[in-house]
Parts: structure tokens; sequence; C-alpha cells
């Protein structure tokens, strides 16, 4: 994905000033080299370093992520990093696995944008880009393996599910009214603001989720929102930490888990490459999701129409980003035939896009 576009030694510097004032007792700090997160990941700009600084005369480093909204084109009409850091901090200490939340800064001027720090966590995420369906080390696991990354990443998800949002204090996430009638609202409103090509298929998909929707009975529990193996950190074959945090909203429980289930189906199918061996297919994970949460899945069909549609409008803006940044060539058509349109195409029956 495109790299962030902002001034790395100036976001260095000003990291080291900030930090300086966060840590008093440190002496002669220092920032190191900046990095990105690798391949995975479609929005905001996030910077991994370490610090490194003198205290009561020893040293002591630490490796830091700082995360603040893109600089450039973004994906998503709006960002808002200080939720993302309040939803992952009132999380701490739950169940959830997650990078230790440090600090909030919401004065723009210090970086330039608002931004938080956490801690960096060891280990490994699949990879988006070239899909971990085609190569990269989850390919070259044993099968075994493979199966205990994904239970052990269905299993933070249900335990985000578990997680008592009322309690935690995360209440103003909650909305008035159908959350599910919102949602689909969201996304209706971002196909417009993304002022794209044509696309009579994500119209017709939109028709089919308003007409198709499940009663309003449906559980209310706190959603990650982005739940997919490449926003997840593991250690060997556990779920270390989970990450990305700004789609999570208050919803049904299925739509997170059919969101779960339909990336790795279009980082494999869409990709057009056979799935990895080992890893647990949708009845055997709609079985474990519901032994380890308790809830009866009804509606996840729907759901992954639901999951399909909203993939394929991110992707619009994606496909204007590589074309923005020169990754593609002007025109190419890729916001309106893509391996998101395809496949949700082949979902509802609707003509080959483009």
């Amino acid at each position: 994905m495109p790299a962030p576009r902002r001034d790395f030694a100036k976001i260095r510097v000003g990291l080291e000033d900030w930090l300086a004032g966060k840590l008093p007792a440190a002496r002669e700090l220092r920032v190191g080299e900046l990095t990105g997160p690798g391949l995975t990941g479609f929005s905001s700009d996030t910077f991994l370093f370490q610090a490194s600084w003198l205290e009561d005369g020893a040293a002591q480093s630490r490796g830091l992520v700082a995360r603040m909204p893109p600089s450039g084109m973004p994906v998503f009409p709006q960002y808002d990093i200080a939720r993302q850091y309040r939803i992952q901090h009132a999380l701490a200490g739950t169940a959830v696995p997650l990078a230790g939340m440090l600090w909030l800064e919401e004065d723009p001027g210090v970086l330039g944008a608002p931004f938080y720090v956490m801690e960096q966590i060891a280990g490994r995420t699949p990879s988006d880009s070239p899909t971990y369906h085609t190569s990269g080390w989850v390919a070259e696991l044993e099968p075994a393996e493979r199966e205990a990354m994904w239970w052990s990443g269905l299993r933070a998800l249900a335990d985000v599910h578990g997680a008592d949002w009322r309690g935690l204090g995360l209440g103003s996430l909650d909305v008035a009214g159908d959350p599910l009638e919102q949602h689909i609202a969201e996304y209706e409103h971002m196909l417009a603001w993304s002022n794209g090509k044509p696309q009579p298929n994500l119209e017709s998909a939109l028709r089919w989720v308003r007409a198709h929707r499940p009663p309003p009975d449906e559980p209310r529990v706190l959603c990650w929102g982005d739940s997919r193996l490449g926003n997840m950190i593991f250690q060997d074959s556990r779920c270390a930490a989970v990450l990305d945090w700004e789609m999570a909203r208050i919803g049904s429980p299925e739509a997170d888990l059919a969101w779960w289930i339909y990336m790795d189906r279009h980082h494999s199918e869409g990709a057009a490459v056979p799935r990895l061996a080992g890893l647990p297919g949708r009845s055997e994970t709609v079985a474990r999701y519901e032994e380890r949460t308790g809830h009866r899945v009804r509606h996840l069909e729907y759901y992954e129409v639901f999951a399909a549609l909203r993939f394929a409008i991110i992707m619009i803006r994606v496909g204007q980003q590589l074309e923005h940044y020169g990754f593609l060539p002007k025109d190419s058509g890729f916001e309106v035939n893509n391996s998101s349109t395809q496949l949700l195409a082949r979902l509802l029956g609707l003509p080959a896009p483009g």
C-alpha cells in the first residue's frame, strides 16, 4: 500500500521532543529510524521505531509505534484517532490481546495531526499483498500451525465480542435506533463520497442488503470491524495482539464473523489461489465460534454479502490511491473491476464488473 507521505525526519525529531516530556527522568533520549508496518493495512500512517535513553545512568530502550490519520488521500471519510485509542485503552486487562496503549496526543501541532503511541509487539503479521495464501511465512508453515493460528485468532475475535463494553465505559459507541441501518447508511455515504466511476453492481448490492435485512433483535456487542488475520500479530501460532480499530462499532457479532470468513475467502478465491491447507473451513469456524460465545449464528449469509459490499466500496478508494500515487496508470479501471467487485458479483449473481 502507499507509504505514509509525511516527512520521516521531521516526525522523528518531533517524537524525540515530545517523548522527552513524557519521560521526564530520561536523559539523552533518541528516536531511531522510522519504518512502516510492512505488507498489510489500507490506511492511517503508522511508524515503528526504537526509543533509547539514559535513566539513572542506565541505558534504556523500548520499541514503540506511533499511529496517526493518513496524510495523503484517505480511504475513509473520517478518522478519529482518539476514538481508536480509547477503545483499545478501555480493553486493557480484558481477555483481548492488545498492544499497551501509552499516550494519546490530540494537539495536531506536535506532529501535524493527532496521534497515539503504543507498545511495539514482537511477532509477525500475515501479508495482505501478496496475500498470505500466495506466499510468505504463513504459506511456509505446517498445516497444523496454520490451524492453530486460525483458532487463536478466532478466539481473540470472540473475546472482543464478549467484552462488557458498557462496563468498560464504551457506551458512547452505541447508536440510537438500529445499528445495522446506520452501518448501511455509512457505506452508502462512502460510496457517494468516493465520487468514482459508476458502480451499478454496488448499487444493486446496496438495494439487496436493505431488502434482506435480518430482524432488529440481534445482540449488540463491541465489534472490532476489521476482523482478519492480517490485522493480528502472531508469536508462533498464537495471536499476541489485535490491531487496527478504526472500523470498530457496536453491532451484531455476525458482522465481524462474516468479515473474518469473507476476507480469508477474498485473499484466496479473490486472488485465484487455493486456500492454504490446515485453515479450518466455514462450517467448522461457525461451530467453534458458537461454542466459544454461546451465540447461535443465524444470518451469516446476509453479513457475508454485506462484508463483500463494504470491502468493494473500500477498494474504490484503494484503487484511487494506487492511481493517485502512481502504482497504477490513470484510468486503470481497478476501482470498478478488481478482486472484491468480482467476488461480490459472484455472490449475488450480478454481471461481471467492468
